[in-house]
């Protein structure tokens, strides 16, 4: 008898092929997000959950399904799980680590050169047959090549845009909790900094930092005032890490010159503020959306809950277990 078990989306269909052989699964849906109280429902005679990012995951959810082995979470990032709670309850939780980095990394540098270039606001002009020739002073942007690069974070997907990076000859400095080797820093060639001389001397400053409570609202009303007046913001990261209502503000006063966001505070609502601006690049969290990311996505989540469900240790448990 195939172990029972609640897909909350429906995966891209070589994952669900996958699935059909291994688990008698109940998908949740196909378009909205479920509710708290859909999961609920839902999940009460279930042994595993597939899960993604949208999905909150909370005790109240465990507590409802006295059978649940395992929580298997199509995404990176797990915090939309309580992890310490599951851990309470022996539950297994595991991620997709690893598969996303160098699809994120090339949109981290999308929206950086979006930004600097205009580019957005140049399509939208010559759609809307404004273009009428050649102009010195048409959408002047920001030269790239040999300016000044800060990350903040220097994990897998740091790395991989202080890599990028080096092709446009760019200084690179970096702020993260864990220092690199001096080997490490060589071949990135990328410079610690703390937070704030970062923020002060960066011409383009990149998030890709975890998000914890020190990381909440890292990017605040003071740090941003740090920030030079031509510098640009780009997160895809975590929406909590900037402060949104504080971005907005710095935008509307042209204390910076402009952002680029992939992520939002209190995602999927963005604050109103950045809609009417015209110094922002604004995308609706495709980080990793590719078909080749997402579908290895899913197909580890997928492998991590038939593991998990058949008494296995699942190869990606989340570092709490």
């Amino acid at each position: 008898m195939k172990p029972k078990a609640l897909i909350a989306h429906k995966l891209l269909p070589e994952a669900m092929e996958y699935l059909d052989d291994q688990v008698d699964y109940e998908i949740g849906t196909s378009g909205k997000s479920l509710t708290k109280q859909e999961i609920i429902s839902k999940i009460r005679d279930k042994e595993g959950l597939l899960s993604l990012l949208v999905d909150e995951i909370d005790k109240d959810i465990m507590d409802s399904a006295p059978r649940l082995k395992i929580i298997a979470n199509c995404a990176v990032g797990y915090n939309n799980i309580d992890a310490d709670y599951a851990r309470q309850k022996k539950i297994l939780v595991t991620n997709t680590p690893g598969v996303l980095t160098e699809t994120t990394a090339d949109l981290t540098w999308a929206l950086i050169l979006a930004m600097a270039r205009r580019i957005p606001q140049a399509d939208k002009f010559t759609r809307e047959k404004k273009f009428k020739g050649w102009e010195l002073d048409l959408f002047l942007g920001k030269e790239i090549t040999g300016k000044r690069l800060g990350l903040i974070g220097m994990g897998r997907i740091g790395k991989a845009v202080a890599l990028r990076a080096q092709a446009f000859r760019m200084e690179i400095v970096y702020s993260d909790p864990n220092r690199l080797t001096s080997e490490d820093e060589s071949a990135y060639k990328a410079a610690f900094l703390p937070l704030d001389g970062l923020l002060q001397t960066s011409d383009i400053i990149s998030i890709h930092a975890s998000l914890t409570p020190q990381t909440y609202h890292l990017i605040s009303r003071e740090k941003l005032t740090l920030m030079k007046k031509d510098a640009i913001l780009v997160n895809l990261a975590r929406g909590p890490i900037v402060d949104e209502e504080a971005l907005a503000e710095a935008l509307e006063k042209r204390q910076i010159w402009g952002a680029g966001l992939d992520v939002y505070e209190k995602e999927p609502e963005i604050t109103s503020r950045l809609l009417t601006l015209d110094n922002i690049v604004l995308l609706p969290h495709i980080g990793s959306a590719t078909y080749e990311t997402r579908l290895k996505m899913a197909m580890i989540a997928a492998r991590n809950l038939v593991q998990g469900l058949s008494g296995k240790r699942p190869d990606n448990l989340i570092p709490s277990i």
